[in-house]
């Protein structure tokens, strides 16, 4: 047994392949004074037993480029160090039974595409030929990607632990952490059961111990374990070796050719968690009983697609568990709670195709102190404190097992642990026959239905059921007036001698200025690229009420947090609980507020961009007059306990003036006719303000900021890539994210978000358009000619670099 030493730059938790990849990256970028400590064996817990595939196609670019990194990793590793890693690469298909199937495949073909991944949609004979025990009579198509693998999970990890110590990294069996150190809001070491050692940075890979381990330190890391099943046959004669993986998802299962047999593998819909009153102390190759009634279901869709498995006998039933995450996308990152401390855990049974790249940017952002790319799906900033909760996971993890061979219907809602965060308003709201949706545990109105209709999501790649529901709301704002119930948008109140100091250094715009003035900004880093996307307010001299989206609650919190210095006057507090938040919309929204308030809301009075404490009804609220739907309208931030009373008066109000109430998916549409970004879509860490588009937001005069000097050198020598807006010719396909977008016949870009722009008669998106070769301006956005790829067939699309409504913005001024 190795000796721990007193003292290390890196400790890391865990020795499955995830700890092991952050290791051996860690090694290769130079830092070798790591210490990987395993409290049983290397792959003990999970890694061990899991199936090995090692597919390329994620749901996002950089997810996609961290699983391509994998493959490549994988196929050299063996030849770095020595140890046999398994790897091959015999492809994969996945299989559609249904043209609602056979849309979404199509649409992650094109997906594909934009990636860089090879990819090509195939007929089910096609399937067939190549899968010869497949029952094929009901396919419609399927997709076949040659480039995905499969590995040996025990000896890839092995093999990173392998070169890992080549370079110095020390990997350590039979050591169990038992807590984990810290000091002033800094993590300083662990003791083990051998003692103690004193580490700057700790990384948290320990699986689905992963959440008590975080627990311990303050940390919240949302996973649960859940029993995960496979079978394995007895030898089938004259099975073709090295066949791809073949995915069924409508079937809730794959198969893969096993040393001349066939394993296949269950994703049900109804999984069972397990774990909950703790992992026993002694765990490290254990197995779960077997449960044939549970996998019931899938066996007879198993038997449908694999007939030969009726005839043959079943050598192995395995059921191990694995940690999954409320939403499905594994846990990366330095975590908010506690400097140094960082999490690589969660990843819901995609680890091993994950491991590579997951290791990778982990090691450069512990390097680097920040992410190398835009890792917003996995950041564990992601994650709101009530989602550690014990109850929450285990409901939660019954559904999202399952998920993922689920339908990924565009505006999909989670079916469990609902109802859990919900506005002041929501039972008004359910009285207007709401449909709600769920973001960050909110219950928020998507959209209404009319009297007498059922408010209940009919998915398709299509127009959906609530299509027209939404057109009428989103004209009412157009034409008329609206009401939004926006009380889930975060809201900080940023105080001190220094606030204004500190948010105007971090800020691209000039946000400390006169007081009652509202300013959109982005929140900038040393890079210039965008870490947030808020407006901020000056309500006195040493006041700011700051409002962003609701997925960056807990990020952007700690972010300005991190920003005020040791020696700064300065405090932020999270108000977003205590205040309501109702916007009025429209062309009439002056004169429905006004029935409700004696203040002045003319233009003279009360001038776009500004924000005043006014009486509304028997109370008073925060009027900003600012929008996010592009039209005459005011934010009305309300103390929780008035918000129903005023509420009513506004109701009341707008009666005569025949006032819609509106859900988020018309905010969605309406935005997108004005061309205004959302970060995490269209905005991350990865654009600046200049290539965004976002350049009238950035005050260059204003004196020193984050980033300024690069924004300065991108506004005098141009950009190689530009957010654009698009409008499709074709008013039917619909755009909703990662389309291809071709200029000019060639790829160019992809889609970042997109949405029916009812007032325009087509479907609008944004996209970055690159240009590898030169700048990206007007004059090449307009020379081009354009095309975007929708489920593999492409239709022409108008570019602009300005809104498609009101491009002088001359409605939110009126």
């Amino acid at each position: 047994m190795s000796q721990i030493p007193s003292q290390t730059q890196v400790v890391i938790i865990g020795g499955g392949i995830i700890g092991c990849s952050v290791a051996y990256h860690l090694a290769h970028l130079g830092v070798t004074d790591v210490v990987l400590l395993e409290r049983k064996t290397l792959t003990s817990g999970t890694t061990w037993h899991a199936a090995g595939l090692v597919p390329q196609l994620r749901a996002t670019q950089n997810l996609t480029k961290l699983a391509k990194y994998t493959s490549e990793l994988l196929k050299n590793l063996k030849e770095e160090t020595g140890q046999e890693t398994g790897f091959k690469q015999p492809g994969s298909i996945t299989i559609a039974n249904n043209k609602e199937r056979f849309e979404e495949l199509k649409r992650g073909a094109s997906m594909a595409r934009v990636f860089g991944v090879e990819v090509e949609v195939i007929t089910s004979q096609e399937a067939a030929d190549i899968w010869p025990l497949m029952n094929a009579k009901d396919l419609v198509g399927a997709v076949w990607l040659p480039n995905d693998g499969q590995t040996n999970p025990t000896d890839t990890t092995r093999a990173l632990a392998k070169g890992a110590q080549q370079l110095g990294a020390k990997v350590i069996e039979g050591v169990k952490v038992t807590e984990v150190c810290h000091a002033n809001g800094r993590v300083t070491g662990v003791i083990t059961d051998q003692g103690a050692i004193k580490a700057d940075f700790v990384v948290n890979c320990g699986g689905m111990w992963a959440r008590e381990i975080g627990k311990s330190v303050g940390v919240n890391v949302p996973l649960h374990a859940a029993e995960h099943f496979y079978v394995v046959t007895e030898p089938v004669k004259d099975l073709q070796r090295n066949l791809p993986t073949l995915r069924d998802p409508d079937g809730y299962t794959y198969y893969k050719e096993e040393v001349g047999a066939i394993l296949a593998g269950f994703f049900e819909p109804n999984a069972k968690p397990w774990g909950m009153k703790g992992i026993p102390e002694d765990f490290e190759f254990g197995t779960l009983p077997e449960d044939w009634d549970h996998l019931e279901p899938s066996f007879d869709k198993m038997i449908h697609r694999m007939p030969i498995m009726e005839q043959i006998g079943i050598h192995t039933f395995f059921n191990g568990p694995e940690s999954f995450t409320p939403d499905d996308s594994y846990q990366l990152g330095e975590s908010p709670e506690l400097k140094g401390f960082f999490v690589a855990a969660g990843f819901n049974s995609i680890g091993i195709q994950s491991s590579g790249g997951a290791g990778k940017v982990l090691a450069e952002w512990i390097v680097n102190g920040h992410p190398p790319m835009d890792l917003w799906d996995v950041d564990i900033r992601r994650n709101m404190p009530f989602q550690g909760n014990s109850k929450y996971l285990f409901e939660r993890t019954t559904e999202s097992l399952g998920l993922l061979y689920e339908m990924h219907w565009p505006f999909k809602q989670y079916k469990t642990s609902r109802n859990i965060r919900k506005s002041a308003l929501h039972g008004r709201l359910e009285a207007q026959n709401a449909c709600f949706g769920t973001a960050a545990g909110w219950e928020r109105a998507n959209w209404f239905a009319p009297a007498g209709v059922e408010p209940k999501y009919e998915y398709s790649y299509g127009r959906q059921n609530w299509f027209e529901y939404s057109a009428a709301e989103h004209m009412a704002v157009r034409e008329n007036v609206g009401l939004f119930d926006q009380s889930s948008f975060v809201k900080y109140l940023v105080q001190g001698r220094d606030a204004g100091k500190v948010l105007d250094r971090i800020c691209g715009n000039n946000v400390n200025g006169e007081i009652g003035r509202a300013v959109y900004t982005q929140i900038l880093n040393e890079r210039g690229t965008i870490e947030a996307d808020v407006t901020v307010t000056k309500i006195a001299e040493d006041q700011f009420w700051v409002v962003n989206a609701v997925a960056g609650q807990v990020r952007d919190f700690h972010l300005i947090k991190n920003h005020i210095g040791r020696d700064e006057f300065a405090t932020i507090t999270d108000i977003t609980s205590a205040y309501s938040m109702i916007s009025i919309m429209g062309p009439n929204a002056r004169q429905v507020l006004s029935q409700i308030t004696p203040a002045d809301l003319s233009n003279e009075a009360f001038p776009f961009g500004t924000s005043q404490m006014i009486e509304a009804a028997y109370a008073h609220a925060r009027a900003t007059r600012m929008t996010y739907v592009g039209e005459l309208g005011w934010e009305l931030y309300i103390p929780t306990e008035f918000t129903l009373h005023i509420y009513d008066a506004l109701v009341e109000a707008g009666g005569k003036y025949d006032l819609k109430h509106c859900g988020m998916h018309a905010m969605n549409s309406l935005r997108l006719e004005k061309g205004y970004r959302h970060w995490g879509h269209d905005i991350s860490d990865e654009e600046t303000p200049v290539e965004a588009g976002l350049r009238f937001a950035v005050k260059f005069d204003k004196g020193d900021f984050l980033g300024r000097e690069v924004l300065l050198k991108q506004k005098e020598e141009g950009v190689t890539k530009r957010l654009v807006q698009f409008a499709l010719e074709d008013p039917e396909p619909l755009m909703y994210h990662n389309e291809p977008i071709y200029r000019n016949g060639e790829l160019a870009g992809y889609i970042t978000s997109g949405m029916y722009g009812h007032a325009i008669g087509t479907c609008l998106g944004m996209g970055y358009v690159n240009n590898p070769d030169g700048l990206v301006n007007a004059k090449y956005i307009r020379e081009g000619s354009y095309e975007i790829e929708v489920a593999d067939k492409r239709y022409a699309a108008r570019a602009s670099l300005r809104p498609f409504y009101d491009p002088k913005s001359l409605r939110t001024k009126m």
